[in-house]
């Protein structure tokens, strides 16, 4: 890759690892409707906004209810459960078991979808959820049913991505697919009509204690903004130079800062299970992605 792809990588992986600084921060004060909601309408406007700048066509070919149905389950959803993580989680925790969602796509393919399960997939499979019972069990935070509770909506957020994945190639993809930042921009539209009854019912019924501060504030328009609207031109832009299979490699880079940040910012412990479980993890995505079963399968 041209060392400004490089870049343009690592700064893609930093921008998503701190997503889950972000709902660290904002969840446990606002609640788990509140921050969901409050991402994706925030990530629509910023998007309708750089759609506009860049004079972007409105042309989605007649898929405008399919875009926004897959919103609901590529955003809406995953969006909500990663933020019921957060009331629990420490921010690399839930950066880890985001790097499952190639694991989680092999699954759904496979019983699904029609997808070839090759032995090499299986083992990464098997191998990468014994990476996340590593990181539960052994890490630093105690094992209980939270924990547990915490792990398995962000297992959850991760099949609706791999779901997700399958059903935009098998509706959006025909007669030269639809613009991918029109595919974005529905996605958010999709997955804030989606969570806008789900809003003002909690707002009515549950207000939280607190709106939040300052910094609840600003770090809602950074995860709305940078993590979501911006990180998608960012990814789409690689996905034109680099292409789709090198950009997935952003999923291998996104643990290690959201751990990174989370120690940092937030003073959350570091233990060897977060090494443990993030190589055996990091392992079983290169058993899924490696070049040579992705070029066969092609």
């Amino acid at each position: 890759m041209r060392p400004v792809d490089t870049l343009y990588l690592l700064v893609l992986a930093a921008i998503w690892g701190a997503s889950f600084l972000f709902m660290r921060i904002i969840a446990p004060e606002i609640g788990t409707i509140p921050t969901a909601f409050f991402r994706v309408s925030i990530a629509a406007a910023g998007l309708l906004v750089i759609l506009a700048m860049l004079r972007v066509r409105w042309d989605f070919q007649g898929k405008f209810k399919t875009v926004l149905l897959l919103g609901v389950i590529n955003s809406g959803i995953p969006a909500t459960m990663y933020s019921v993580a957060a009331q629990v989680l420490p921010a690399g925790y839930s950066a880890i078991f985001n790097a499952t969602t190639p694991l989680m796509g092999v699954l759904i393919g496979g019983l699904f979808f029609h997808e070839r399960l090759t032995p090499s997939k299986i083992a990464g499979v098997c191998l990468g959820l014994f990476g996340v019972g590593i990181l539960t069990r052994a890490g630093p935070v105690a094992f209980d049913l939270e924990l547990l509770m915490g792990a398995l909506a962000c297992l959850l957020a991760t099949t609706c991505y791999g779901f997700a994945g399958f059903l935009a190639r098998r509706w959006l993809d025909q007669q030269g697919g639809l613009d991918s930042r029109l595919s974005a921009l529905g996605s958010m539209l999709g997955a804030t009509l989606f969570l806008l009854p789900w809003f003002g019912w909690s707002a009515i019924s549950h207000p939280p204690a607190s709106w939040g501060g300052w910094n609840v504030w600003l770090s809602l328009l950074g995860l709305g903004l940078l993590c979501t609207a911006f990180a998608y031109i960012l990814y789409f832009r690689l996905l034109t130079s680099i292409g789709p299979v090198k950009s997935m490699t952003v999923t291998f880079m996104i643990p290690p800062f959201g751990v990174l940040w989370g120690a940092l910012l937030l003073d959350e412990p570091l233990s060897m299970a977060h090494l443990y479980g993030g190589m055996l993890i990091a392992g079983a995505l290169w058993l899924v992605l490696r070049p040579g079963k992705l070029i066969k399968t092609v």
